[in-house]
């Protein structure tokens, strides 16, 4: 299916990352865990946004 062992790493950490960080979870409300991460994430002010 893949060409080299290499391509066969890359598309498993591709689907490996899709799933933890965009799929969607019933446990978090049907929210990808980065969209709930967010919810109580308060945006972080640094020198540059506050000047």
């Amino acid at each position: 299916m893949w060409p080299t062992a290499r391509h066969a790493r890359l598309a498993a950490f591709r689907w490996a990352s899709r799933y933890n960080t965009v799929h969607r979870h019933s446990s978090l409300g049907q929210r990808s865990p980065l969209a709930y991460e967010n919810l109580f994430n308060e945006p972080s002010t640094t020198l540059p946004q506050a000047a």
